[in-house]
């Protein structure tokens, strides 16, 4: 037996944890594998590019008004009739239908951006065809940099909601499977407590973050050119208090579950409105002002916020303050009522 001086069981169980995670590849495809994925298939879809041309049909159209929209660059125009015109604008196929009517009248739907900008292109087109001329000529000045893309606004939130899935379900699922399984009455056996279990799973998740948030941040800024224009500590540190965060709430989702089917749900229930509404693929301020206060309260919207103020705006430790404190909050609230209502069986 060796006489080195015994490790507390804390660290121990810690190891333990650790080396569960990199076993698995399930856990190593949802930690790395996806968030890549999901940042090359939106990265290339939303690439810098020209928009494409906008779809316009037009019923009952004269060759003036069809001349005025054909071998233009932004425009594809159809001449069609009005049934199969707005069976293509009802199935999205075609942004705008043009009834030949004087003046022009334009049927689209206005809560579509693509069909807001086709009645803008479609409508410059007939207007300078009909002789209008602009009383001012104004220049465009294209400008396209890394911090202002759509990939820069979606790498942030992605790095924010898998700290968000690892807590949820590297911790939580996890631990309501040893209770299926039984492990927990072998554990419950050791002169073990209760919080020294529960701390290793969000320790372990913490140390498992110093792999992987190099892994994607380096992935996103080598191939993709989003920037960090912020200190790297500061966006460690935030990154780490997430995911002590989630972990925390990972806990306590998993604190009565019985069985994985429960764990599974409780989980989609803890993280589904967070993924939606925290500003992971478009801005949280989409949403109405009424649901703002509670939306912004929302742990998942703290890290995506924080992650983006220091990565694309540069902030320091005082801008991202607030997000910090509703982060800790969550984590300490989360792991507390874990720990009080947690059971082995």
């Amino acid at each position: 037996m060796s006489d080195d001086k015994p490790t507390s069981a804390l660290v121990q169980l810690v190891l333990a944890r650790w080396r569960s995670f990199y076993r698995e590849p399930g856990v190593l495809f949802w930690s790395f594998g996806f968030p890549i994925v999901i940042a090359i298939a939106l990265g290339v879809a939303f690439r810098d590019r020209a928009p494409a041309p906008v779809s316009a049909a037009v019923v009952g159209g004269s060759e003036a008004t069809l001349s005025a929209l054909r071998d233009k660059a932004d425009v594809s125009v159809q001449d069609l009739d009005e049934a199969t015109a707005r069976r293509g604008l009802r199935t999205g196929k075609i942004d705008i239908v043009v009834l030949d009517t004087q003046p022009p009248t334009y049927e689209l739907d206005p809560t579509r951006i693509e069909a807001r900008y086709a009645r803008a292109v479609v409508d410059a087109h007939l207007q300078d065809a009909a002789g209008r001329k602009d009383v001012v000529r104004a220049a465009d000045r294209p400008v396209t940099e890394p911090g202002s893309r759509y990939i820069d606004f979606l790498v942030p939130g992605l790095l924010g909601t898998g700290l968000m899935q690892g807590g949820l379900w590297g911790v939580g699922y996890v631990i309501v499977e040893m209770r299926t399984r039984r492990l927990m009455k072998r554990l419950l056996a050791t002169p073990m407590k209760k919080r020294e279990f529960l701390l290793a799973f969000v320790l372990a998740r913490a140390l498992f973050l110093l792999v992987e948030l190099p892994v994607l941040v380096g992935f996103a800024a080598l191939v993709f050119g989003v920037p960090v224009n912020g200190s790297l500590i500061l966006l460690a540190v935030v990154a780490v208090l997430g995911s002590l965060t989630f972990a925390g709430i990972g806990l306590l989702v998993a604190s009565r579950a019985e069985n994985v089917q429960t764990a599974s749900g409780l989980i989609n229930v803890a993280a589904m409105p967070m993924l939606i509404t925290s500003g992971t693929f478009f801005s949280s301020s989409k949403f109405p002002e009424s649901i703002q206060p509670l939306i912004q309260a929302l742990p998942l919207t703290a890290l995506n916020d924080a992650l983006r103020a220091i990565m694309l705006d540069g902030k320091g430790l005082q801008g991202v303050a607030l997000d910090l404190v509703i982060l800790l909050a969550w984590g300490v609230g989360a792991f507390l009522l874990a720990l009080r209502i947690f059971r082995w069986r």
